[in-house]
């Protein structure tokens, strides 16, 4: 399984860089073992209020959310998720909510898409890969 961080989600919506939206929105699109994230689900929420100066109003992240539920698996954080996260947290300096994503691997998680994380390509199993550099 795959998952897309919220910068991939923001982009996808965001029209300022079009060669970000566009390689975002193949992505999502290309994602038929996706899944998302409760943690990025929430966070792309709150994120996307920085988009409504550009006409993306809350009630669109909801409906991009719900599109979404149609073909991927949404997967909520379980107490091993929270007690993965604390490990990173304080055993590796990881930020809590990118350690909460990291996690994910309790989720079978093979890969997560993302651009905020380039220092750690892969992390015990699980793939990192920022999408948006690596088809420049």
């Amino acid at each position: 399984m795959r998952a897309v961080d919220t910068n991939v989600l923001i982009y996808a919506q965001d029209p300022r860089d079009s060669r970000k939206q566009a390689i975002a929105q193949e992505l999502i699109a290309s994602l038929v073992d996706g899944v998302m994230l409760w943690q990025v689900a929430c966070e792309f929420v709150a994120a996307s209020r920085k988009l409504e100066a550009l006409g993306f109003a809350r009630h669109s992240a909801f409906e991009v959310l719900a599109r979404l539920r149609l073909v991927w698996d949404f997967v909520p954080p379980s107490c091993a998720v929270m007690d993965r996260a604390e490990q990173l947290v304080t055993g590796h300096g990881v930020a809590f909510w990118d350690a909460m994503i990291i996690a994910a691997i309790e989720a079978e998680i093979e890969t997560l898409y993302t651009e905020d994380m380039p220092s750690m390509p892969n992390f015990g199993g699980l793939r990192i890969v920022d999408p948006f550099r690596v088809l420049l």
